[in-house]
């Protein structure tokens, strides 16, 4: 078996990563420095390199695409310390598989060399990729939270099956990217990878713009058109806000997702295409169903492999990181000198709700960039209505109302129910509170919205099941 190769300069650190390798049954060839770690490279040409970014001899970010030039199928696990964040993030887009913040406990480390591994086995297999689309397929998320790892490791799993993917969040939390990534790290990332926003197409059109048409069809078809579908074929269709469709055509998708063929409207004879489906929606679509929206046989046949992005509110310090990349990338474009981000306006976005999540994160730092020339961002340079719209609530004035109800007012109603139709009710309330937003209302609960949609599945399964 090939050996795992440790590049790590501290002598104790090194003794311990090669303990737990070897005691999972790894071979470990280990370096202390950028020389001897590029050395060992070409001697034993690891499938996995483990490295630290911080070398006596010479930045680790440098030997990396050194090694990355000369072996671009290895695959590499950068590690680095919470002050040294941005260099992570710098590794992921050169191409690094994952990135280790030290502390980290023993299981996160094997998890991360298991996940290589496999990833270099794929790469091994994969016939040749010259455009290099399959590299970095996480280079579009910057975060380490437990949340969004959890994410990353559900797009890596997901990415090698054929499943269909049901992609749920908050406006603003990178559905699409997320999207792109699963097809980046598919086995179809050299096919198209198609976009539908079935929101921003009029109802009358969308048939067209999903299936095609032919010349003549209907007033205005001067010409045949291919659908998404057809144009998708060999890669994958992505349909954001699937909630938004109209009724009739969720109909023609279902037929489409259990036949895999298309019609063009216009068209007799329907064809084969061989097209992967993810759809997205910052609805919820339990809620959806339940008012006679969207169908539920559709949702079954869709919502295969689930995946909810996180709200950014709910992402620690991921936060910080985001803003820090935006600013470096925006500073670039524009040509400007920012260096770092003040601690007061840290301090602002740890504590700012987000409703517009990354993306309004984004366009505050582009704001800033834009109309000042730096080097320090600073509070006086953010939009300023973004204090004033996205500011937390404290914590004890969402309590206020349930206070001054007594202790006696909030048990009204709910004598000789059970704990499960309690439970029930108070799920629903919260979310009717608010207009029907699942994240909201798990906020309010301080639950995770994955758990009230699960909850919610089920009541729905067994609403089925009794009709």
């Amino acid at each position: 078996m090939t050996p795992l190769l440790l590049i790590e300069d501290t002598p104790s650190l090194q003794l311990v990563y090669e303990s737990i390798l070897q005691g999972a049954g790894y071979s470990v060839v280990s370096a202390g420095t950028a020389r001897d770690g590029l050395g060992a490279l070409r001697k034993h040409a690891p499938q996995v390199v483990l490295l630290d970014l911080v070398l006596p001899d010479r930045s680790g970010l440098d030997l990396m695409r050194e090694m990355m030039e000369e072996r671009p199928d290895t695959c590499v696990i950068v590690i680095t310390a919470n002050g040294s964040i941005n260099r992570a993030v710098e590794a992921m887009r050169l191409g690094a598989h994952d990135f280790l913040l030290k502390p980290f406990n023993e299981q996160r480390f094997l998890n991360a060399v298991e996940s290589a591994l496999a990833d270099a086995g794929r790469k091994q297999d994969a016939p040749p990729d010259p455009a290099g689309r399959g590299r970095a397929m996480f280079s579009v998320f910057t975060g380490n939270s437990p949340a969004m790892e959890a994410v990353f490791t559900r797009i890596r799993s997901v990415g090698r099956s054929m499943a269909t993917v049901f992609i749920t969040g908050e406006s603003g939390t990178g559905k699409e990217l997320c999207a792109q990534a699963i097809h980046d790290g598919s086995h179809r990332a050299s096919g198209p990878f198609v976009p539908l926003n079935c929101g921003a197409i009029p109802t009358d059109l969308l048939e067209s713009e999903v299936f095609g048409h032919l010349k003549g069809s209907f007033t205005g078809a001067i010409a045949d058109k291919p659908g998404a579908a057809a144009v998708a074929d060999g890669g994958t269709l992505f349909l954001d806000e699937i909630c938004e469709m109209d009724m009739n055509l969720q109909t023609k998708l279902l037929r489409f997702l259990q036949t895999s063929t298309i019609q063009p409207v216009g068209a007799t004879r329907p064809h084969k295409v061989d097209v992967r489906i993810i759809c997205a929606t910052n609805r919820d679509p339990m809620e959806e169903i339940r008012r006679g929206r969207f169908r539920e046989d559709l949702y079954y046949r869709l919502h295969v492999v689930p995946i909810h992005l996180p709200p950014l509110r709910a992402r620690g310090e991921d936060a910080i990181m985001i803003a820090e990349d935006a600013l470096a990338r925006f500073a670039a474009e524009e040509g400007h000198s920012f260096t770092a981000i003040s601690d007061d306006v840290k301090a602002l976005f740890r504590q700012l709700d987000w409703p517009g999540n990354v993306r309004e994160l984004l366009n505050a730092v582009r704001h800033a960039v834009v109309l000042n020339e730096g080097p320090i961002l600073t509070l006086d340079m953010l939009p300023p209505d973004l204090e004033r719209t996205g500011r937390t609530r404290p914590a004890d004035a969402r309590c206020a109302s349930a206070e001054t109800s007594g202790p006696g007012g909030a048990l009204d109603g709910l004598a000789g129910k059970t704990l499960a139709e309690i439970e029930r009710l108070v799920i629903e309330t919260a979310i009717d509170r608010h207009d029907g937003s699942v994240p909201q209302a798990a906020r309010e609960l301080n639950v995770s919205p994955s758990t009230l949609y699960r909850k919610r599945e089920a009541w729905a399964k067994d609403r089925k099941n009794r009709a």
